[in-house]
């Protein structure tokens, strides 16, 4: 969940994080104190000695937390089921800068299930970012593409960033525009 107070934190083990907005990925060491900031979608954004990191859910007992847990999808689901799970993964992923979902904020153009061997699926994402230059972009990317293969027959998920058309403040659902004051 989001909160505008930050909660206290220790990081427990040597953790891997990457640090916003630059992208870059760094190994916080055990002992390392700061306070969380964000924790949405399973991830959580830390503020440690004056910089933002974000840490992946799989590593939430580095701070304490809970792990996500594991996805299930009814035995003999059809494409429509696996559909609207993959657009309820993709609203567990957001910008670790901004407490919405990147569904909601419009980065996400389409995605696209296609039957594949043996009962498996692929999916097909685009999305872009909200500026093109974000240092975050990949990260994004990864965390898009990482949530989607948790799904059970999901054996691969392509996401691909464009910037056509550009994205504005228009494309976001109207929950976001007044959450963020930009309507």
């Amino acid at each position: 969940m989001y909160s505008r107070s930050s909660e206290p934190v220790r990081f427990e083990r040597d953790c891997a994080a990457v640090l916003v907005p630059q992208g870059d990925e760094v190994t916080l060491p055990a002992g390392s104190a700061g306070y969380i900031t964000q924790a949405l979608g399973g991830s959580y954004t830390v503020f440690v000695e004056g910089n933002l990191f974000r840490i992946a859910g799989r590593d939430a007992d580095a701070i304490g937390k809970e792990p996500p847990e594991p996805l299930v999808l009814p035995d003999g689901a059809d494409d429509a089921a696996v559909e609207q799970l993959v657009w309820q993964q993709l609203r567990t992923c957001f910008d670790p800068e901004i407490p919405i979902n990147v569904v909601d904020l419009g980065l996400v153009y389409e995605a696209v299930v296609h039957p594949a061997e043996a009962g498996a699926r692929t999916v097909e994402v685009k999305m872009t970012l909200t500026a093109p230059g974000c240092g975050m972009g990949d990260i994004l990317v990864d965390d898009v593409r990482s949530k989607l293969e948790m799904i059970p027959t999901i054996a691969e998920a392509d996401v691909e960033l464009v910037f056509d058309p550009p994205w504005n403040r228009n494309m976001m659902s109207e929950a976001a525009r007044l959450e963020t004051g930009m309507y």
